[in-house]
């Protein structure tokens, strides 16, 4: 897959379903089994035969105090309503309900209904070839003006990053697809402040018991595992930086700096990394708002190039100071200005205009300004979290090591504070760092790179109680 399509949701088709009337139930059968398409659906539409029967079955089933099935089926022929009903089958039921529903929004002209959606490009060959064989087809139509396609995320073939930008909204179908860095921000920004081989190996074990369905109880956070293994990964590598093995044990040696003694160089590293996270996200923003509105808007907006222009400024001021380099540090303010200007004018543009709109010009230009300065030192919690977590691993060491040796009890006591005190120092630190990490992903990175929200992708997807087909092997939708 070339770069550039990996970086963009999944590209999506707008379609026609073009089927004889009478094989409308055969071919709307086969694109529930395929899953790949969106059909579009009528607002309100009155309930069928086979609705009207669900909701008084599940009305029984609730007065009787049972919890109604959630899945559903569909079968190739069309049933017998009153005999699902008789025999209290839920879930076909719930099959033809869905399937009442998207054949309502047919539209029928003599033999021939046809219905539009929206299908992942890649797999309309697929859903065509599927519908030919129920005598219908599936025909690309042009894209209808003013209407965005829904987004699909690459879901990824062994491990799926989507959750973590899903939780926050769905991105623009213009928009650059911001899963892949998104994930590795977050799995460093939590190593940072969970460094520790040992905590890592740790974590890293537990996904993999996730990615085995182990413990069952917790099956349902199985899609997490991928986070949970990268943040171990990435406490493990920070931990041999900082030479912490279960604390300061001394069983590994301080490859760059330890936390408690050079806490100021952890801080000053902190709000570096920090500042370059945020200057991906100023540029991922400045690319989606060109991909969303063109050059024009995205010239003026905070979020887009003159927002990434005003930072890239504000950074080289920032390297010229402290590196003594004047020349460098008045080109930064050259281009920091420029870009604060071009901010200011994209915010007066939005205002009625007149002394009313430059005084708000004003309060939101000085409401960019203290933000820029506030997100960048925000970051300065990876450090202060990550000296918080080495100090109490040091608290339990020295409790241990201070227990241990002086005779049996005192060795039996300093295994169970060093047991304990490790269990709670864990728990504790991996539950912050992993919330502290998602605040800096939303509200420092995330607000800069997505400026409107798209809408989700939402394929109808019901397996079928038995194959429409016997002879074709229908394969899952795969469109990333």
């Amino acid at each position: 897959m070339p770069w550039s399509e990996a970086m963009t949701p999944v590209r999506m088709r707008r379609v026609a379903v073009i089927v004889p009337q009478e094989a409308l139930r055969a071919a709307l059968v086969r694109i529930a089994e395929t899953g790949c398409v969106e059909l579009d659906r009528v607002e309100e539409a009155v309930p069928g035969a086979a609705a009207v029967r669900l909701r008084r079955l599940r009305g029984r089933a609730t007065t009787g105090g049972a919890e109604p099935a959630a899945s559903a089926a569909l079968t190739a022929t069309a049933p017998d309503l009153d005999l699902l009903e008789e025999r209290r089958d839920v879930e076909l039921l719930a099959g033809e309900a869905q399937l009442e529903e998207r054949a309502e929004g047919a539209v029928r002209r003599g033999e021939v209904a046809a219905l539009a959606g929206w299908c992942p490009a890649a797999e309309v060959p697929r859903v065509a070839g599927r519908l030919a064989a129920a005598g219908g087809a599936l025909l690309p139509l042009p894209l209808p003006r003013g209407t965005d396609p829904p987004t699909l995320l690459r879901p990824g073939r062994s491990v799926s990053l989507t959750p973590l930008v899903t939780t926050y909204g769905t991105p623009a179908y213009a928009d650059l697809d911001p899963t892949w860095p998104a994930g590795l921000a977050y799995v460093a920004m939590f190593g940072i402040m969970f460094g520790d081989v040992g905590h890592g190996a740790l974590l890293v074990l537990g996904a993999f018991g996730l990615r085995l369905g182990w413990p069952r109880r917790a099956a349902r956070l199985r899609r997490l595992w991928p986070f949970l293994a990268g943040a171990g990964i990435a406490s493990m590598l920070a931990g041999a930086a900082y030479g912490e093995f279960f604390g300061p044990t001394g069983l590994l040696p301080v490859l760059w700096l330890s936390p408690l003694t050079d806490p100021a160089r952890l801080l000053a590293a902190a709000v570096v990394f920090g500042a370059a996270l945020l200057a991906g996200a100023h540029a991922a923003g400045a690319a989606n708002r060109v991909r969303e509105n063109g050059w024009g808007a995205a010239l003026f907006a905070a979020s887009g190039c003159a927002g990434l222009l005003f930072y890239l400024g504000l950074a080289s001021v920032a390297a010229g100071l402290l590196l003594h380099q004047p020349s460098a540090a008045l080109a930064g303010a050259t281009v920091a200005l420029a870009g604060l200007t071009l901010v200011a004018l994209g915010l007066f543009r939005a205002t009625a205009g007149g002394g009313a709109g430059w005084a708000e010009t004003a309060v939101q230009l000085f409401d960019v300004v203290v933000r820029t300065g506030t997100n960048t030192l925000s970051f300065a919690r990876l450090a202060a979290f990550g000296l918080t977590h080495a100090a109490l691993a040091d608290l339990v060491w020295r409790g241990t090591t201070g227990l241990a040796g002086r005779g049996a009890a005192a060795t039996a006591g300093a295994v169970l504070l060093f047991t304990v005190g490790t269990a709670v120092s864990f728990g504790l630190e991996a539950l912050v760092a992993g919330v502290q990490a998602l605040r800096l992903e939303f509200y420092e990175l995330f607000s800069r790179v997505f400026g409107t929200e798209g809408r989700p992708f939402r394929p109808w997807h019901v397996p079928p109680a038995e194959p429409a087909d016997h002879a074709a092997k229908v394969i899952a939708c795969s469109p990333g």
